[in-house]
């Protein structure tokens, strides 16, 4: 058998539908498959074929998130499937591979993807970078109090509603960076209304995406930019007793929502949904906003990556007062000496094993040190969790002094995000 990896062509797009049909039990009606095929972008999906039939594939899109504050560039994996016969052969850890280095080559430094399987994706680096809140509330149970003295009014103007998420967004590390073409066939697509909040000098604050059916309202997005902005759309949602029993919204995994109820025990759910993984180490150091602390901060970073040897070894990470960050890989082999992962590591452990393996409190030459696996650099650098707590449960080794000087350097900020891919 011939085998190859390759981006696909117009003419293997009807193959690859049939392929998603097929993996993700779903069909579509010969209008609905014209549409979809006109939709569809070769560019963005690589094929594992085998004597030219397409045996398995992956998408690798072109999207910009939000970390710290900064846009940056990442590949975002969807669409993986492959057909029984050739399941379980290796194919998507291939494609996966090729991805990678895809990715790399293309300057994009982070990749995230939503799994069908949380322990198949940590084989290949990955981990989970974002948790959401699943409220479910009776409508007696909803926020109460006066609204403010603000208007609201219902809009498909993109321009605003792309500016009031913008500003949203951006306070996350993770949320998608929204363009025209996302909004008209991701967003504008769902069944729903958006209704925008506006103070009373006229200032847009926030606006409600949401749908109500059959006695549930279903809130999309609320994008609030004040307090007040929050208060005047839960009053807007109030208004909806008439119609609605039951109210449901995915919020971020810090909300306060019921902090803020005079009666705190609703029906709430905290849900694992997207994984990351750095792709690239260096450029990703490079590209990250360290806190600006005023002062210079070295440590010797260890990072095992059997799946990205660019990534494998150590680097000297500085972090400038400023929190510019440059990470240097030392002239050495690699940690990963076979193709154990991360995700057959044990999760938990006393926090100091592998501290006297890596050379104890100092790293060779000196500084402070840090080992770890990609995904858990990436849990660290994207807020999900802290270094120190990642120290405690043993699934981030070194010395402690490492640890607390990366702890000091990561910013807090929450993972968060709306959409799906």
């Amino acid at each position: 058998m011939q085998n190859e990896i390759r981006q696909l062509t117009a003419a293997d797009l009807e193959a690859s539908l049939r392929l998603s049909e097929f993996a993700f039990q779903y069909e579509l009606g010969e209008q609905e498959r014209v549409e979809r095929l006109k939709t569809m972008k070769p560019e963005t999906q690589w094929g594992f074929f085998v004597d030219e039939e397409l045996a398995a594939k992956l998408a690798l899109l072109p999207m910009h998130t939000w970390i710290g504050g900064r846009k940056l560039e990442f590949g975002g994996i969807a669409s993986v499937a492959t057909w029984p016969e050739y399941r379980r052969q290796g194919m998507v850890a291939r494609l996966l591979a090729n991805a990678l280095r895809v990715m790399k080559e293309r300057g994009w430094t982070l990749s995230t993807l939503a799994p069908f399987s949380f322990p198949f994706y940590r084989k290949y680096g990955y981990e989970t970078y974002v948790e959401r809140k699943a409220y479910e509330l009776r409508k007696d149970q909803l926020p109460q109090g006066a609204a403010p003295e603000g208007s609201f009014c219902r809009t498909d103007d993109l321009a605003l509603l792309g500016s009031l998420y913008e500003a949203y967004a951006v306070r996350y590390n993770g949320m998608l960076a929204r363009d025209e073409d996302w909004w008209r066939t991701k967003v504008l697509t769902k069944k729903g209304r958006f209704v925008v909040y506006r103070s009373a000098a006229g200032e847009p604050l926030g606006y409600i995406h949401y749908r109500v059916a059959e006695r549930m309202l279903t809130i999309h997005e609320m994008v609030w930019l004040k307090e007040e902005a929050r208060r005047a759309l839960w009053a807007f949602v109030r208004n909806h007793d008439s119609m609605a029993e039951t109210v449901k919204l995915l919020a971020p995994a810090d909300d306060a929502l019921a902090f803020l109820l005079p009666e705190p025990r609703i029906k709430q759910e905290i849900m694992p949904y997207f994984m990351a993984r750095i792709v690239d180490v260096e450029a990703f150091a490079a590209l990250y906003p360290f806190a600006a602390t005023g002062e210079t901060t070295q440590l010797r970073l260890r990072v095992r990556d059997p799946h990205a040897p660019w990534n494998d070894g150590a680097f000297v990470l500085t972090i400038d007062g400023e929190g510019r960050g440059r990470a240097e890989r030392e002239a050495e082999s690699g940690l990963s000496t076979d193709e154990t992962t991360e995700a057959e590591r044990p999760r938990t452990k006393d926090a100091t094993e592998g501290t006297e393996a890596s050379g104890g409190g100092q790293a060779d030459g000196g500084l402070p040190e840090v080992v770890c696996g990609i995904g858990m650099l990436t849990a660290a650098l994207l807020g999900y969790r802290r270094p120190a707590e990642l120290r405690a449960l043993g699934l981030l080794e070194g010395s402690e002094e490492g640890a607390q000087l990366l702890e000091y350097a990561v910013p807090a900020r929450t993972p968060f995000l709306l959409d799906f891919f």
